[in-house]
């Protein structure tokens, strides 16, 4: 499915919608910034880019740090496994559940590869890397929201 960027009335960008959400926003009067071309859906041309035409203040945002997600830890990483560099499909605990580790903590969990019986996740298993022989290539941390917007990831 296809989406529409939506930035503020300042040009930052917020958030990325549907399509028909686009167009939902497009009936309460928001300004369209760029085109998809030149096709409409009824009246309106699909848009690629739409701007809110009053301000949105996002003080909810920089208040707290994200909540963990697994999608959040592979985004933070940027999809690249913490031990070989490889493309990274699975989340890894540092320090293992079964050892005390925190299931859902930004610091005890890395992107690694996995899905085979050869992958860090399955090399490592359930030890902590130093047991396992396997050196982090870059240690865990708590992301900015900067990290995890998928706005960002448009935009690089």
């Amino acid at each position: 499915m296809m989406t529409v960027l939506v930035l503020n009335a300042g040009y930052e960008p917020l958030h990325t919608v549907s399509v028909p959400h686009a167009i939902r926003m497009l009936v309460r009067r928001v300004a369209v910034v760029h085109e998809s071309d030149g096709t409409e859906l009824g009246v309106f041309p699909r848009p690629k880019v739409v701007r809110l035409l009053r301000y949105v203040v996002m003080k909810w945002r920089y208040a707290n740090a994200p909540r963990w997600s697994r999608r959040g830890v592979l985004r933070r990483d940027n999809h690249t496994c913490a031990y070989c560099g490889c493309h990274a499909t699975t989340v890894d605990h540092v320090v293992p559940i079964s050892r005390g580790g925190a299931r859902t903590s930004w610091l005890n969990t890395v992107t690694a590869c996995g899905g085979t019986s050869r992958s860090c996740n399955a090399r490592k298993g359930d030890r902590t890397p130093a047991e396992a022989g396997m050196a982090l290539r870059f240690s865990p941390r708590v992301p900015i929201w900067d990290d995890l917007s998928q706005v960002t990831q448009l935009s690089r």
